[in-house]
């Protein structure tokens, strides 16, 4: 005699595939947004393709990127402010392939999670999109897990893959010389590292995400800002800023050496990526005002100087070295591209990073 048994779905062991459909279908307008020349094809099909050619390319180089936004994740998900995270997924990967001397063209995410909700999944995807046509770069494909039993509740993870191309000979850093002058461009905020520490000094401070940010700013009406204090959750969750744009100006402009992203690690580490055998970097501490974030970070947790600048970047994102004789006329094309510069010091002979000033 034959037992009878119930029929199994996927959808009873949680997976929903017409909800993995459905997003699919409300992203398609955001990831057409962001097309540019040489996509041949999107979302939608096994694999995305891109033609070198079409996007003006004679012999290029491919230079590959893949990162993540770290614990930063725990926060966007804890306030449900997912809006934004995005951007910071696409900056990681984007910011990391300028200082190679690449051209961003396409960007791929990965997005899992226990159970999905297409609305919030759509915010998240969306917010890729922005930071990809913020900086340039075709939305072309991605993938979309949904693995009950991986994640709890709402948890979600995100990591993200982008591929660049620069004209073969054009890599940077290349003619990094003594006497080289470093200017720096403003971040917007802790960008997408250090949330570790962060997370840890918000819960010792005895504050929640939704209180207000001690260190942030009233809003100011007069300004058309919204009335009402901003709060210590999304404060924290300001996105990576995106240095794409003005980069690429920079480096067709000439006299720029070399690009360092000040991201784990921060300055200490950071800028002796970007710097030959015996030579050092000469940085002045009193040439930028640290942000008030981190003043904060830093006397709740009674940060010393050397472990601040180690672990964020204390409100510079990125450093440009450019020719002395260029130093200048880079300057003013950046300021005019929006960005915020501060002309940190110089390349120096020796190694690693030295320090002059006062940063706290």
């Amino acid at each position: 005699m034959t037992e009878s048994r119930t029929a199994m779905t996927y959808a009873q062991a949680g997976v929903d595939i017409d909800a993995g459909n459905a997003l699919v279908d409300r992203i398609k307008p955001a990831a057409a947004a962001t097309r540019r020349a040489g996509v041949m094809s999107g979302l939608g099909g096994f694999g995305a393709l891109f033609d070198l050619k079409a996007a003006g390319y004679d012999d290029p180089v491919l230079v590959a990127a893949t990162d993540g936004v770290g614990t930063k994740l725990r926060i966007a998900i804890d306030t449900g402010i997912t809006d934004t995270i995005g951007i910071d997924l696409v900056a990681m990967c984007v910011n990391d392939l300028i200082c190679q001397g690449a051209e961003p063209l396409f960007f791929l995410d990965y997005f899992a999670t226990g159970k999905l909700d297409v609305a919030a999944a759509a915010r998240i995807v969306e917010g890729i999109a922005k930071g990809c046509a913020l900086s340039g770069t075709a939305l072309i494909g991605g993938e979309t897990a949904e693995m009950p039993g991986m994640y709890a509740g709402g948890d979600f993870d995100l990591a993200g893959f982008a591929v660049g191309a620069m004209e073969r000979g054009r890599a940077l850093p290349a003619g990094v010389a003594e006497g080289d002058v470093l200017l720096g461009l403003a971040s917007d905020g802790v960008h997408s590292n250090g949330y570790s520490l962060v997370r840890r000094i918000v819960e010792a401070s005895g504050l929640g995400w939704d209180d207000a940010a001690p260190f942030a700013a009233p809003a100011d009406p007069d300004q058309g800002e919204e009335a009402g204090a901003t709060t210590l959750g999304r404060a924290l969750l300001t996105p990576t800023r995106l240095y794409v744009r003005p980069l690429l100006e920079a480096i067709g402009a000439g006299g720029v050496h070399a690009l360092a992203h000040i991201t784990g690690g921060g300055l200490t580490e950071n800028l002796p990526r970007v710097l030959p055998e015996g030579l050092g970097a000469q940085v002045d501490l009193d040439s930028w005002e640290l942000p008030p974030v981190f003043a904060w970070l830093g006397a709740q947790a009674h940060l010393a100087e050397a472990e601040l600048l180690k672990t964020f970047n204390a409100g510079i994102g990125m450093v440009v070295v450019v020719a002395p004789d260029r130093a200048e006329p880079i300057a003013e094309l950046l300021r005019g591209a929006g960005e915020t510069v501060h002309r940190l010091g110089r390349i120096t002979s020796g190694n690693g990073v030295s320090y002059r000033g006062a940063l706290l």
